[in-house]
């Protein structure tokens, strides 16, 4: 047993998912292209998995060497964009990401050195990225160890099951942070566990 599971199981609740599941999670080597995780989150967004991958592909086919530089990105035509599949607004977006990873920039080790808050602020001026998808690029990019995403609504419907919670809204938010406390400090681990146990994927509304 590793001691992220040994703390985990703190949690009597969360003990019988970590018994349950058929594989041990643990953090993973980071994924540096800050960037390029940020451009994949936007694609994702409000798609299922599949639709997903198949955008994603069909936008880095529109590149050179498959990879879509910032700069390329900022040069390119909405129309261009949009022939991979992509909307208006993601197109504009996934330009809004280029232009700041050229200016103020997003290089991991530049990012690195702040806090999952200072990562939230920073990356949360960019018009149309929101908490939810610096939080899951924290937990799966970063693979910061203690990042809990209230807002998810696969981690919401989890603990709603998990612990047969009836509160809705702000009322339920309280309680979910109130649980997650005693996960601290491997509570990206513990929603990793909740996802799997739920077979769901991390999932927030559109944002704006």
């Amino acid at each position: 047993m590793t001691e992220i599971e040994k703390h985990l199981k703190k949690d009597p609740y969360l003990k019988r998912v970590i018994e349950e599941a058929t594989e041990t999670l643990a953090l993973e080597p980071p994924r540096k292209d800050i960037y390029l995780a940020l451009v994949r989150s936007i694609l994702g967004q409000q798609l299922s998995t599949k639709a997903a991958a198949t955008i994603y592909q069909r936008f880095l086919e529109l590149f050179p060497k498959n990879y879509p530089s910032p700069a390329l990105v900022v040069k390119s035509e909405v129309d261009t964009l949009k022939s991979a599949g992509l909307s208006k607004q993601k197109a504009t977006y996934i330009q809004n990401v280029a232009n700041f990873a050229i200016n103020p920039g997003l290089e991991f080790d530049q990012l690195n050195v702040k806090t999952d808050e200072e990562i939230i602020q920073y990356l949360t001026k960019i018009k149309g990225v929101g908490r939810w998808t610096v939080e899951m690029l924290l937990m799966f990019a970063f693979q910061r160890p203690d990042v809990f995403s209230v807002d998810d609504l696969g981690i919401q419907q989890a603990i709603k099951k998990l612990y047969n919670l009836k509160e809705e809204k702000k009322e339920l938010k309280n309680k979910m942070i109130e649980i997650a406390e005693v996960w601290k400090p491997y509570r990206t681990i513990a929603c990793r566990y909740l996802w799997r146990w739920k077979d769901n994927t991390p999932l927030n509304r559109t944002e704006k």
